[in-house]
């Protein structure tokens, strides 16, 4: 880089840290007419960071300004390319991958890399200083569900739709390659439909994820329920500390696990309002039964203006995965026993 360059950046960064450091100081906390800090509206999640950080970072919690811009100018380049018109004369792939059912222009993973108190983040996981999930060993675990039905004697992976993952079944998005879940908790980014809306009443506050429009109801200053039935996204109570919205969800479904939880996991979660434009969320996973000790994360979530409504995700409209993978696994059976 000449010297000419060096100095045009370094003004470029210099530049955007005086605009966002005198806005900060003039914007205020916007409220409801209860009183408490206004969340709504429609926010994104979507992002480059990860959950677990790359270990040859070891406990370097942030990049460097300059680092984190490379890597979203990288992104967005890696996005232009990827949407380039494809080649109809192409030859058919020989990698044998048939799990790549969606091409580049579906996919909307975010180009930013998350920005919290001021430092793009290596990593979502800020505790263990490492940036791993702290995972007991394997014989130690508590199983999943599925995990337990497998294991029961005749049982195979194909027997029905309940021993398939729930994003399958269309029933909450859950990604089997990164185990994330977009209406959670935690929410997490997944590979679209990153869209989230809130909306608040004094005594409630109701989170709408876009990814099969799961709405999670959080009912403030109450109590936990007994346990009579496990809901899909868990019992969520919550109460303000401060301008921070802090929610404690507890008995999640069994069939409803992240990174290999147990149905003993509490998730903690903490909504700071820092900017007009952003959310600061943190979550905690306890869950003895599997993680050595508890574990925190943190991501943000983009206010999105220019969405002025969530549409209905119709998840099985035309959707003929389910139905495809139990005829095979049947076809499958019926060649193995001829009659």
């Amino acid at each position: 880089m000449n010297k000419v360059s060096f100095y045009g950046s370094a003004a470029i960064v210099m530049a955007a840290v005086f605009t966002v450091s005198t806005y900060a100081q003039e914007w205020e906390m916007p409220r409801t007419e209860f009183g408490d800090p206004d969340l709504q509206g429609i926010w994104s999640n979507a992002t480059q960071t990860r959950l677990e950080r790359d270990a040859a970072l070891g406990e370097q919690q942030a990049f460097t300004d300059e680092e984190a811009l490379a890597r979203e100018s990288r992104s967005r380049d890696r996005q232009i390319e990827a949407d380039r018109a494809s080649d109809p004369d192409r030859s058919p792939p020989t990698d044998g991958n048939t799990a790549a059912g969606y091409n580049s222009f579906w996919l909307d993973r975010g180009n930013s890399i998350v920005q919290i108190n001021g430092e793009y983040r290596t990593s979502m996981i800020i505790d263990p200083p490492d940036g791993k999930i702290p995972l007991l060993p394997v014989a130690e675990r508590s199983a999943t569900q599925l995990q337990r039905w497998l294991q029961q004697p005749l049982v195979e992976p194909f027997d029905g739709p309940e021993l398939q993952t729930i994003g399958e079944r269309c029933l909450l998005f859950w990604d089997f390659r990164t185990s994330n879940s977009s209406a959670g908790p935690p929410m997490m980014p997944v590979i679209y439909n990153n869209n989230y809306q809130i909306v608040q009443t004094k005594d409630y506050v109701v989170i709408l994820a876009e990814m099969i429009h799961d709405a999670r109801i959080i009912r403030l200053r109450d109590e936990h329920h007994p346990t009579v039935m496990n809901q899909w996204m868990g019992d969520s109570v919550g109460y303000w500390e401060d301008d921070t919205l802090v929610v404690e969800t507890r008995n999640l479904h069994p069939q409803q696990n992240h990174y290999g939880s147990s149905p003993d996991l509490v998730v903690i979660e903490r909504f700071t309002r820092s900017s007009a434009e952003q959310i600061d969320y943190q979550f905690t996973m306890v869950d003895p039964a599997v993680y050595s000790q508890p574990w925190t994360a943190e991501l943000a979530f983009r206010q999105r203006p220019e969405v002025d409504v969530l549409y209905e995700f119709a998840c099985h409209e035309g959707n003929y995965a389910l139905g495809g993978i139990l005829a095979g696994a049947r076809r499958a059976e019926s060649d193995a026993n001829p009659p």
